[in-house]
């Protein structure tokens, strides 16, 4: 049995502050329709909910404090202010705050539209009109339905102690306590689907006494409930009645949560317990946990050595201006920029006061503070936006991606966090959940043992034959050896036990059975809704037998025996828990007796079962357990007993007793169970079959292909964890299984050292890695609990390193993150987490990148994660294809915008040495700030939203080019080093060619500055056309638009009078030096880029640039290549 799975994931207690034990000082008292004396002592929470971030008043302070959390703005803030001071400016006061100002406007604007939309959303729901009762009626009938004085209220007036009636198909306006529906027991259903994604029917339920109990009596009423918390699947509160002291309990089944949907049911009437903010659907709108790009963590490295040179190169001019000042410090009084004295002033001793001058000392320290605002676009404040920019454009390809669509649940890919996406070509290890992620977690019935015979031939099933009146809405086929002893054998023993085996699965369950139309009005269709897609299998399959499941109801339940209805009454229900692994529910039958049945996870039910009763269907059943489990089957375990009188009324006082107790309810409620669920008679088991997903085992063989290592973290038993791995290829024969199965601390040791020396072994008999042989780890819970609690972690993670596969079975949600963190700790490998369930939550939180299933256990994993997709093989186009063109377009956009920048940075330097170090600049200030914003900023973004290396075709045929990524190849020291390198060769050739045909002519700096802007715009942008790989006309729109509004921009700029360098542009343009200088410039910088990457892809290619030119080839020749072996080994 899947224990992560069964009785759906509602019930992960490690999830769930609601199952902490409270006492009676932790409790809210909420009285029943009275909300001023409620709110009287203790103002709670109104209903009006605020998902937006910001107000009027707080947005501009907020967003900017929050905006400024990035380092680099601080620093360029701290540019402008400098700027500011009459002894540091160099640019102009509005153009040197321009550049921050633009980035944060942009940002600000951003964040307004996106907080405008959260502003009107919240304006909508909270005017939405709800009945709230006003005051009692006279004379109020029995049963609160009909007569309720009730008046229309916005939601956001609705309080805590309310009485609110919900129409079919509404949502209630707060988390209510059910007190009256329209169904005379009580019984209302209510889809969860808002919430938590589930669309299958849950059923709630009125209590008896307040059903029965008119409105103006229950006025008095006080109900005592737990504090807000986020567990959407736990409530504990009690209910007391006025004028008695009996405490009613109530639990989540009691209450309707605000976000559910009231379906088939006319009406509900309930007191509101959580408004607003602390209703469980706000408390668990918290969104996802900020997660930060490696790449991006990287940058900081190499902003960090662009700071290094950026202090150098003003250390240096202050230095070398120190020493100028220095040696000409005679002729300081008539220097042009530094008149010592001024002639112009003078003091009370008729002398001339200094002019602009502080002593050399200071003029270092001022050079030094000018230099880092002349050269702060070292550190590029337009990446910051770029990237953004990039992101949003990569996310909307992947989310308009055909290949990443999921046309059976019509789910589109989403992209819930958009500053990770690069990570996604980096993965290396991926932790992924079995049920529901591989598989499909659409079960279906396929055999059972009962009575110790196995009844798994395939060859006697068939559909159900004859003409029965209900039938279940998923076909089932059955046995036809089991339908005779159903039909014919209640007078053998077999014959009963079989009978009653189908009952228990009949009623030990939770669901909801629905009867709709179907083709054939003979025959009524049920459709059973529930919470686990195992019971509803387990119960159609009741249904195909003849047992089925007709009516629910709060106190009873309706079976079709064999044709004829029969009434049970539930007296009493043990639901399944993640500790017990198993459920009771205990009947009242038509015979006057009580029975107690119980199924759940084979590990769990041996232990209750009385194996003196039947031992050898006990060991045959066990035997044929493992048989299923070896197939694949996901198994069950039925057994019952017979209650007495006395051991029923036992029982139900110490449940009455554990129920209303808000101190320790859990814990009494589990003891209870224990209590009664032993000594059991074992009936038999079930095997149910959860389909492989489509293509999962040719996505995992795509993705080992891709050196990425695949761990399955389950819960299910060893066997069946086994099992799915041969068939969906992660598991081979010719791997060698290291499996670790201890049950006390000392054996999970001695395994733990075997398996090393294992290892070692294997290790030392390989010679090479063609023929290492192959292993995998298969591990279970209850050794991890051994291996975390005595601090064997490392010992695992040697060996886990060591094995290509990983399986872990039996494991709880904590220890799946656990794992995750094992390697994440002790490795820099880039994990991704894949899950469906509200137990891989933590698993998804933990990895680098977390990944969503859209499927069956409702929407908890892929509100948590980073991203979700529909089936588990869109992994392959996601990773393969969308990882690898992300992160090598986005590692070429954050080197070239260092490059970009660096070369004009260095060409400033150059001119300072040759000006006296006075940081005055041929280039115009204006030119200077929209350098980074206007002349070169559009198409290096064009270029990381748009260009591809490789096709898809390519990359999905060849996954070892997948490598590229995991080893770093597109962003790395290496390469910021070069492209260091590169711009400072193109930066001499920048300045120095106008420099020296120049040097002795009368031409005037601002045309010298002119030219050296429009070479440096040119150069950059020809260096990044020369490596772009796919051509549309939007990158050519934007690369040589850019050199063209470049050109418009310095035409503008030096025609404007009151701007330096008026007319200076048209003085240099009209010769023929000016274009000759301009192509040489372009020539001879260009050189080292083209010779290395002439050179490097002739002779030393990568397996990318191997890749492009077969591309190049088949384009050209219409053949098929045979496969080429690819010049880099993938690690195993």
């Amino acid at each position: 049995m899947a224990d992560d799975n069964h009785g759906s994931s509602r019930h992960m207690s490690a999830m769930s502050m609601s199952h902490k034990e409270l006492g009676d000082e932790d409790a809210r008292a909420v009285r029943v329709g009275d909300a001023a004396r409620t709110n009287e002592r203790l103002e709670f929470a109104g209903n009006a909910v605020r998902t937006a971030k910001y107000s009027p008043l707080t947005f501009l302070p907020r967003n900017l404090f929050e905006q400024f959390h990035r380092l680099a703005y601080v620093y360029f803030l701290a540019i402008a202010v400098l700027n500011q001071l009459p002894q540091l400016a160099v640019f102009g006061r509005g153009a040197s705050v321009m550049p921050l100002a633009f980035v944060l406007t942009v940002t600000a604007v951003k964040d307004a539209y996106e907080d405008w939309r959260r502003h009107r959303s919240d304006r909508a729901e909270n005017n939405r009109l709800a009945a709230v009762l006003s005051s009692p009626a006279d004379g109020e009938p029995e049963g609160a339905g009909a007569q309720l004085d009730l008046a229309p209220a916005k939601w956001k007036h609705v309080r805590v102690g309310d009485i609110v009636r919900v129409e079919a198909n509404e949502s209630p306006p707060a988390d209510m306590v059910l007190l009256a529906t329209s169904d005379p027991t009580g019984v209302a259903y209510v889809q969860t689907l808002n919430l938590d994604g589930e669309s299958n029917l849950k059923t709630r339920y009125a209590k008896q006494e307040t059903l029965t109990t008119p409105l103006d009596r229950l006025a008095g009423a006080v109900i005592r409930c737990e504090r807000p918390n986020r567990n959407i699947y736990g409530f504990q509160a009690n209910l007391e009645l006025p004028g008695e002291t009996r405490r009613i309990p109530l639990g989540p089944s009691n209450i309707v949560l605000r976000g559910c949907d009231l379906k088939n049911t006319a009406w509900a009437v309930g007191v509101v317990v959580y408004a607003g903010r602390e209703t469980k659907a706000m408390l668990n709108n918290a969104g996802t946990p900020t997660k930060r790009s490696r790449l991006e963590t990287h940058m900081n490295r190499e902003t960090l050595f662009l700071s290094v040179i950026l202090i150098v190169l003003c250390s240096v001019v202050a230095a070398l201006s120190g020493v100028w000042l220095r040696a000409h410090q005679t002729d300081l009084e008539l220097a042009q920029f530094f008149h010592k004295k001024d002639y112009l002033k003078t003091d009370t001793d008729d002398k001339n006061k200094n002019y602009n001058y502080y002593g050399i000392a200071a003029q270092i320290v001022f050079n030094f503070l000018m230099a880092v605002i002349v050269f702060q676009i070292m550190i590029p404040i337009s990446l910051y936006i770029s990237m953004e920019l990039v992101r949003l454009g990569q996310a909307y390809f992947m989310i308009r991606d055909a290949k990443l669509y999921d046309e059976s649940s019509d789910s589109r890919f989403q992209c819930r966090a958009l500053n990770i996406n690069e990570d996604l070509g980096q993965v290396k290890c991926i932790f992924s959940d079995k049920t529901g992620t591989l598989t499909q977690n659409k079960m279906e019935f396929r055999c059972a043992s009962v009575d110790g015979v196995d009844y798994s031939d395939i060859t006697r099933q068939q559909p159900v034959d004859g003409e029965p009146a209900w039938v279940p809405k998923v076909p089932v086929n059955v046995d036809r050896e089991v339908v005779e002893m159903v039909r014919n054998g209640g007078d053998t023993e077999q014959g009963r036990n079989t009978r009653e085996f189908f009952l228990a699965l009949a009623t030990c369950n939770t669901i909801v059975p629905l009867i709709i139309d179907g083709p054939d009005p003979r025959k009524k269709v049920i459709d059973y809704q529930g919470e686990s897609p195992d019971e509803q299998a387990l119960v159609s399959a009741a249904a195909a037998y003849g047992f089925a499941l007709v009516e629910r109801t709060s106190g009873h339940i309706v079976i079709d025996v064999l044709g004829q209805k029969q009434r049970f009454d539930v007296l009493g229900l043990h639901e399944f828990d993640s500790d017990r692994k198993r459920m009771s529910v205990i009947i009242g039958c038509p015979d006057k007796t009580v029975k107690l049945f119980v199924k759940g996870a084979d590990s769990s039910m041996f232990g209750i079962i009385d194996k003196t009763l039947n031992p050898d269907v006990v060991q045959a059943t066990e035997k044929h357990l493992h048989s299923y489990s070896s197939v694949g089957l996901r198994t069950l375990v039925i057994g019952m007993r017979e209650l007495s009188q006395a051991e029923f009324q036992e029982w139900q006082m110490a449940y009455e007793k554990a129920s209303t107790a808000l101190l320790g309810r859990g814990n009494q409620l589990r003891s209870v169970a224990a209590n009664i669920e032993r000594n059991m008679r074992l009936l038999g088991a079930s095997g149910i079959e959860d389909k492989l997903q489509e293509g999962v085992p040719e996505a995992i063989e795509k993705l080992r292909q891709a050196g990425i290592k695949v761990w399955v973290l389950t819960g299910d038993k060893q066997e069946t964890a086994i099992s799915i791995g041969y068939s969906c290829k992660l598991l081979t024969r010719e791997m060698t299984q290291i499996v670790i199965n201890s049950n006390s601390g000392e054996s999970c040791r001695k395994s733990l050292d075997d398996a090393i020396s294992m290892v070692n072994k294997l290790r030392s008999l390989s010679t090479d890695s063609q023929s290492r042989v192959p292993l995998a780890l298969i591990i279970d819970g209850n050794s991890l609990v051994y291996i975390f609690d005595t601090d064997r972690e490392e010992k695992l993670f040697e060996v886990a390193i060591a094995c290509d596969v990983v399986l872990c079975c039996r494991v709880a949600p904590l220890q799946k993150a656990g794992i995750v963190d094992l390697i994440k700790k002790r490795t820099s490998d880039m994990t991704l987490a894949i899950g469906d369930g509200a137990n891989d939550v933590s698993m998804i939180q933990m990895a680098d990148v977390g990944i969503g299933i859209s499927g069956q256990e409702g929407r908890q994993a892929v509100m948590a994660s980073d991203f979700a997709m529909g089936q588990f093989r869109f992994l392959v186009p996601l990773l393969l294809v969308h990882g690898h063109w992300n992160y090598q377009r986005m590692g070429y956009m954050i080197l070239y915008n260092f490059y970009r920048n660096a070369t004009f940075v260095f060409v400033l330097f150059w001119y300072v040495l040759y000006t006296g170090y006075t940081l005055t600049t041929a280039i115009t200030e204006w030119s200077s700030v929209l350098y980074s914003v206007i002349y070169t900023a559009v198409p290096t973004i064009v270029v990381a939203i748009l260009d591809k290396d490789l096709s898809r075709s390519t990359l999905l045929k060849y996954p070892q080019l997948y490598g590229a990524g995991q080893r770093e190849e597109n962003y790395n020291l290496r390469l910021f080093i070069f492209i260091m390198m590169d711009s400072v060769w193109q930066s001499v050739a920048v300045f120095f060619i106008p420099y020296l045909a120049y040097r002795n002519s009368a031409i005037d700096s601002a045309s010298l500055g002119d030219l050296w802007t429009l070479s440096v715009v040119i150069l950059v942008n020809i260096h990044l056309a020369m490596d772009v790989i796919r051509w549309t006309w939007i990158t050519h729109a934007a690369i040589w638009g850019s050199i063209v509004a470049t050109w418009i921009c310095v035409i503008v700029i030096d025609s404007i009078p009151s701007l330096p360098g008026f007319w200076a542009i048209y003085k240099v343009m009209g010769t023929g030096l000016f274009w000759a200088l301009l192509l040489a410039v372009i020539v001879v910088g260009m050189i080292p880029h083209f010779a290395v990457k002439a050179i490097s892809e002739h002779f030393m290619p990568s397996d990318i640039q191997i890749a492009r030119e077969m591309e190049k080839s088949q384009d050209s020749h219409d053949v098929s290549h045979p496969e080429v072996q690819l010049s880099t080994i993938v690690r195993a």
